[in-house]
């Protein structure tokens, strides 16, 4: 009936409750496998980055001491571990390289237009530096504060704010080839 917070789900899996963990894993799933989306542009490098990202946190649970949320500190590892992850690709692939993202049969006209917009801006992101594309994906699908993105990437929050700009800059300019 009533949710349990972040913190009282980490405080049970660290004693051992194995369904707190798993709740808890639950909780950020989606939010996490969506910013692996957007951010490598790939369902399965998307649910490798997941499962890095789940794996740091299972590890390193007990670090954790309420300072900042713990979204806020999940989404720092998932910034790091989405850093390692490009360390280790080849170089940024073509915007006609960019993969299909697989969706289910639309059920109307709104529906697939949307997802070809979806596909688009990830498509788009792609083309983004590291930097930036971290910028945007944690303020405006992870929603946090300039602040927040400054303490989980290490950035000034006027370094953040220029690199968003300056991504949203060029996302324009992506966007408007595709739609000219």
């Amino acid at each position: 009936m009533f949710e349990k917070s972040d913190e009282q789900l980490i405080a049970k899996a660290l004693q051992g409750n194995t369904q707190a963990w798993v709740n808890l894993l639950k909780r950020y799933e989606k939010t996490l496998y969506n910013y692996g989306i957007r951010m490598t542009g790939k369902r399965e490098d998307a649910l490798d980055l997941m499962q890095e990202v789940f794996i740091s946190v299972y590890r390193n649970l007990a670090s954790y001491h309420n300072e900042g949320s713990f979204k806020s500190w999940l989404f720092r590892i998932a910034h790091y571990r989405c850093i390692e992850f490009y360390r280790r690709k080849k170089p940024m692939q073509g915007l006609d390289d960019a993969p299909e993202i697989e969706s289910e049969a639309p059920d109307s006209d709104d529906v697939m237009v949307s997802q070809q917009e979806n596909q688009q801006l990830i498509a788009a992101m792609q083309q983004l530096p590291l930097a930036q594309k971290a910028v945007v994906e944690l303020k405006f699908f992870g929603q946090f504060t300039f602040d927040e993105i400054a303490e989980q990437t290490g950035m000034s929050v006027n370094t953040a704010k220029s690199r968003l700009y300056g991504a949203l800059e060029k996302l324009k300019t992506l966007m408007e080839v595709d739609y000219a």
